[in-house]
């Protein structure tokens, strides 16, 4: 495994960097290279609230202690929204665009190379202070497999480039733009490149690790890395769950091994950020979601997931109820950075919540397009409205029906949700202008 060395700490620690800011006043004072702090980004695929500790939606749980850890010393954010499949939250984090804007809309959908990401405008902004990195699951070139997505502009990519595997024992790595096929468990290569990768830098690093657990298939992992016993092969007809939770918990085996070989003063002064990129699977939801508002839909089971953030400068811990987009993350993750930027396409940055209770942004968004029809969904944290194509609309008070159990458009409505309809429309509006 070719993974670049790069230049010496003594080298770097002399040097200042200027980092520019969008719209500023007054420059901030600069920053060192030792001032920066690590960014550890984890990915998880297909886990939603009801499979995540920490949640009421779910009666069964994975054991989850190194995810937990990150959950209790740091902030819970309970409105995040993503887009109801993978590919499309994962180009509005590493784009800071709405999927409208990038044809991202669906799984499967290709990332035009022309977009401008995430690692490359960190780099670009802080003159090279950051060491780039994306391994495990890419998923933003549809199912290309000769890519090599070191083009668009990190320094360093390892992992799987389509959606999904056939087995988690039999699978194709890209590294360097050459593919071959590996045989050990998929969720610890990840691991494995990433412990290899970070243990190779002598700067601050930018590390996005998107396990492509607990996806389908389902499976049985080695032993020693969940507590779901002895299961026999997965096949049709036996209950998926204790593999999807198998799957979850060797995740977070494989996280934990990780965090521990990562040098403690490191570890200090790394953020790690975990999240979901969309509900849980249909054969695996959990009561109070069904299989119709989980994974592909733009219900609240298919777009409001997990995410957890602690370390370096998160003084707030418990939970918070911000509303917040996935999009936000390329802002957020750029500040956290050093770059001198709170707003960028449709990114807002929450950084400032890290620390206090500021709001960014009053209105979230998501969307999506499986083929056949355009979908949008936009709440101001209250109510929440649903928008097809064909002029179909939902309206739903999440106050007293986070579930979305009662349309309201079914009946007549009160000024109140006439006045709430009208102003979510109208942001619509504006959104996609």
């Amino acid at each position: 495994m070719n993974i670049p060395f790069k230049l010496s700490l003594v080298t770097l620690s002399i040097i200042s960097i200027t980092f520019f800011a969008c719209n500023k006043e007054d420059d901030p004072v600069e920053p060192t290279v030792t001032d920066l702090p690590n960014i550890l980004l984890i990915i998880a695929d297909d886990m939603g609230k009801d499979a995540t500790a920490g949640f009421a939606e779910g009666s069964i749980k994975p054991t989850t202690p190194n995810i937990d850890k990150i959950k209790d010393e740091g902030l819970t954010f309970n409105n995040l929204w993503v887009n109801p499949t993978c590919s499309p939250t994962r180009a509005s984090i590493i784009t800071g665009k709405y999927g409208y804007r990038t044809g991202v809309k669906w799984a499967n959908d290709e990332l035009d190379p022309s977009e401008e990401i995430l690692h490359k405008f960190i780099k670009d902004e802080t003159d090279n202070a950051y060491s780039t990195a994306i391994i495990g699951k890419w998923h933003l070139s549809g199912e290309t497999t000769t890519i090599n997505p070191e083009s668009f502009g990190m320094d360093y990519y390892a992992g799987l480039l389509s959606g999904g595997v056939q087995s988690y024992y039999q699978w194709q790595l890209t590294e360097n733009g050459e593919s071959t096929v590996q045989t050990q468990y998929i969720t610890k290569v990840f691991t494995d490149l990433s412990i290899d990768w970070i243990n190779n830098q002598s700067k601050p690093w930018f590390l996005w690790l998107a396990f492509n657990a607990p996806h389908t298939p389902f499976h049985f992992p080695p032993g020693g890395m969940h507590s779901q016993g002895t299961l026999p092969n997965y096949t049709d007809g036996l209950d998926p769950m204790p593999y999807y939770m198998a799957a979850i918990e060797a995740m977070d085996f494989q996280i934990g091994r990780l965090l521990s070989e990562i040098p403690q003063e490191e570890l200090d002064n790394t953020i790690i950020i975990f999240m979901g990129d969309n509900g849980t699977p249909t054969q695996v939801a959990q009561a109070p979601y069904s299989s119709s508002t989980v994974k592909g839909s733009l219900y609240q089971g298919g777009i409001n997931v997990p995410m957890f953030i602690s370390g370096k400068g998160v003084s707030r811990t418990g939970e918070d109820n911000h509303l917040v987009c996935s999009s936000d993350l390329f802002s957020t993750i750029a500040e956290l950075a050093g770059v001198g930027v709170t707003e960028v396409h449709d990114s807002k940055s929450f950084k400032a919540l890290l620390s206090g209770t500021t709001a960014h942004r009053d209105f979230q968004y998501s969307e999506s397009n499986n083929g056949i029809r355009d979908l949008w969904s936009i709440s101001n944290g209250s109510f929440k409205l649903i928008v097809n194509a064909n002029g179909e609309e939902e309206l739903y008070d999440l106050d007293n029906d986070p579930y979305e159990q009662n349309d309201l458009l079914q009946g007549g409505l009160t000024t109140e949700q006439e006045n709430a309809k009208s102003d979510l429309e109208e942001e619509l509006s504006k959104i996609r202008m």
